[in-house]
């Protein structure tokens, strides 16, 4: 799925890998539009450096790793750290378009560990209390999106209490309905609240803290 000038410049991104990155791919061989091409993505990248492997699983027949995840729809790509440690990243839908952009920054996130939060953001959801899921609905089409998916991962890399899910809003129209999503970037908090657009650290931080305070 990627040309020769892509692949050339995720080579040179790839090579400022540290340690190892595995990706757990979600799929089905039926009733699944982009479960193959989100399969072949991951084969290309994962051909493009060996500090990164794969690991393909069905949706119906591998039940237990499905529930052991938490993946409810698919295609879903779940990155791991080189020890299989699991930070709550999730990819619903192929990371396509821009959203590409975010694929490799969660690899280049667990490999090298490098966040780039500010040290008022980390000591702030440090000392979250309750879990917090995020919901960040984009489309590929969106040059803004990234930028509140990779926020969203960071945190949930930083403290496990939260989890960060990119989902394609064209792919999986029944949610997008159900939250609303009338434009991209928009971010679901725990089911009842939402932020809209791709804002700033501090604000998107904030918002959260506030949204589970009430």
């Amino acid at each position: 799925m990627l040309d020769k000038k892509i692949e050339e410049e995720v080579r040179k991104i790839f090579e400022g890998l540290e340690k190892n990155v595995k990706l757990l791919v979600f799929t089905q061989d039926v009733e699944c539009m982009y479960c193959e091409q989100n399969e072949e993505l991951v084969r290309d990248i994962s051909a493009l450096t060996d500090k990164i492997t794969f690991e393909v699983y069905d949706f119906v027949k591998d039940s237990e790793i499905v529930k052991k995840y938490g993946i409810d729809k698919i295609p879903a790509i779940v990155p791991l750290d080189e020890d299989g440690r699991d930070y709550s990243i999730r990819f619903f839908g192929i990371p396509s378009g821009y959203e590409f952009s975010s694929l490799l920054e969660s690899i280049k996130l667990l490999s090298t560990g490098n966040h780039g939060l500010s040290d008022d953001t980390v000591k702030k959801i440090e000392g979250l209390q309750v879990p917090v899921h995020l919901q960040v609905y984009v489309t590929p089409t969106c040059p803004y999106c990234p930028r509140a998916v990779v926020l969203s991962h960071k945190l949930a890399y930083v403290s496990d209490r939260i989890r960060g899910d990119m989902v394609e809003a064209i792919e999986f129209p029944h949610l997008a309905n159900k939250y609303n999503v009338m434009g991209v970037p928009k971010t679901i908090i725990n089911e009842k609240d939402y932020i809209e657009g791709a804002v700033p650290e501090p604000v998107f931080v904030d918002k959260i803290l506030k949204s589970i305070e009430s």
